[in-house]
Order: structure tokens, then sequence, then C-alpha cells
């Protein structure tokens, strides 16, 4: 990696900042906020996010390179511990750290457990409530003394990610507080995430949106090719790999009307993503045995853990 051009003017500033908390707390609808693009897949469903996403941002001459994590959750499968390992690794190498709550829950024992694990980081603490629109401002402040009073942050920000209110203020004081040194991306850039992983990305995130129940945790995405054709577009081919056959049929539906609607919807965000018309095919194939499958977890940038699942 090179380091980028710098804006002109003040001294630069660029450094890494992650975010992390518990499942469905807001991570990834605020990166995307933090970063004015869509970088993350966002679904209302728990554990969306698996391999930590890198979103760069720009506050005035810093560079905040955000990375959305995986929530943090007591894991039951391999998957699971490989997520969670991810997520605390990413903290771990971060200038900042800014756990997240949803404002709504408050804390709870999977915060809790969080806050004691923060404890022994050496990154900048940050505290940020979401969903603010959702609660009482009485309650807001009971619950940012609180968390305080548990461990000690460097400042505490109140955000909706959702309507973006109090976004810009995080990210003005992040930037702020990252190290002095040049910028590592070029100043357009959202993300680092390769084209072909976010396109698969995306299609998991439509799985999450039209499938119901477990189903979507038993899937993973892959993309095994991405052509660009003459005229400019691309013919991009994807794998769904599912653990049963009955899985398969679920995931194709009646007359593959499911699959098609996956399919429609994928090809729109990932042309979007791609700047240019996508021709999108997808194909269902069981693998019983992917999530004991180390290529499946690099294939999605996790560690493959050891040990039983």
């Amino acid at each position: 990696m090179t380091d980028a051009p710098a804006p002109t003017g003040a001294p630069t500033r660029c450094g890494f900042a992650a975010l992390i908390g518990v499942p469905n707390a807001g991570k990834s609808t605020l990166i995307n906020a933090l970063v004015g693009s869509k970088v993350s897949i966002v679904s209302r469903k728990v554990q969306t996010t698996r391999a930590p996403v890198r979103g760069i941002a720009v506050a005035g001459s810093s560079q905040v390179i955000f990375v959305d994590t995986p929530g943090i959750f007591a894991p039951k499968r391999r998957l699971d511990r490989a997520m969670v390992q991810a997520a605390w690794g990413a903290g771990g190498d971060a200038d900042a750290v800014a756990l997240l709550l949803d404002a709504r829950k408050g804390l709870d024992e999977g915060s809790e457990a969080i806050l004691d694990r923060m404890a022994e980081s050496r990154a900048k603490r940050y505290l940020v409530l979401n969903k603010i629109d959702t609660v009482e401002v009485e309650k807001l402040l009971k619950l940012a003394e609180a968390v305080n009073a548990r461990l000690a942050f460097a400042d505490t920000f109140m955000v909706s990610a959702l309507r973006g209110h109090g976004v810009p203020k995080f990210l003005e004081v992040l930037g702020e507080s990252m190290p002095a040194g040049p910028w590592l991306y070029p100043a357009d850039q959202v993300t680092d995430a390769p084209l072909r992983l976010f396109a698969a990305e995306i299609t998991r995130e439509k799985m999450f949106e039209r499938l119901h129940e477990e189903l979507p945790y038993q899937t993973t995405v892959e993309t095994d090719s991405w052509t660009t054709r003459p005229d400019g577009s691309a013919r991009i081919e994807q794998s769904i790999f599912v653990t049963r056959e009955g899985h398969k049929k679920i995931v194709i539906g009646e007359g593959g009307q499911t699959l098609k609607a996956i399919g429609k919807a994928a090809r729109r965000d990932i042309g979007e993503a791609a700047e240019c018309e996508v021709h999108l095919f997808l194909h269902v194939k069981v693998r019983e045995n992917w999530l004991d499958d180390p290529e499946r977890f690099r294939g999605m940038g996790l560690e493959f853990p050891k040990g039983k699942g």
C-alpha cells in the first residue's frame, strides 16, 4: 500500500477506528453513514457482518479508516468463534475503538462483557449511543452516565445512524484524534474491500432480506468470475453454498422465483458499486461441510479457528 497524495493546507492525520458492539447495535448502518456510501451490508437480522469491513472517511485534513466488525456475542459454532475473533482482532489493532450501544436496550449482558474486555485496550475509547431518536433524553443521559461509570471513555456521542443525527460531529472528533501522518488511500476511495468480495456480500445481504429463520446463516456466497465485456458491462458468476439439498430448494424457490428476486436486487446494488451494467448469474450448490472448510473461511476474510466447531 502506498501513501495517497496529501491534501494541501493543514498537516494530515490518518488512522484506524474500530466499531464494536453486540449484534444489531447498528454498526453497519453507522459506518455507511460515516463514509457516505454503502460499504457494509445491513440487515435487521443479527450477526449479518461476518468479517471486518473497512470504510474510509475524510474529516477535514484527516482520513479515518473505520473497521465495521462482526457483532460480539457468545460463540457456539466454529463460524461464530471466527467472527468474534475477527472483531477483537480489529479492535486490538486500531488507534481508536468506539463501543456502539443500542440506546433502547442499554447495558445488557453482552455489552457488559465487551466493557470488561475493552478495559484491556490501549486504544482511545469512545462511547456511541445509537438510535437516540427512539429514546427519551433522560434515559439517554442516565445510560451515558452508567456506562462511563463502568469504564472511562474519552468522549460520548449520541447518534442516530439511520437518520444521520450526530454522525458528523463523531467523525470530526475521531479525525482530530488520529495520529499525524500521510493518508493511506485516495481521497475518493470509500473502502479497501475488493469489488469481487463486496459483490458477494451484497448478494448475501439480499438473501438475508428474502430468507427466514436460520437459513441465511447456513449459506455463504463467493464470486467465481468477473469479466468485463466489450461494451463495458460486467458478467459476474457467483456460487451460493448451502449445507443441505432442502436448503437449495428454498433458495431457488418455486419456479426459481426466490433466486430471481435475490439476483435482481443484488444486480442493481452491485451495478451501483461497480458503476457499470451488471449481468449476474447465480448458482446454488450443496456443500455439506462448508462450515468446516478453511478455504471458505479465507474467502470470507476470516481465520479458520482450531478445534471442533
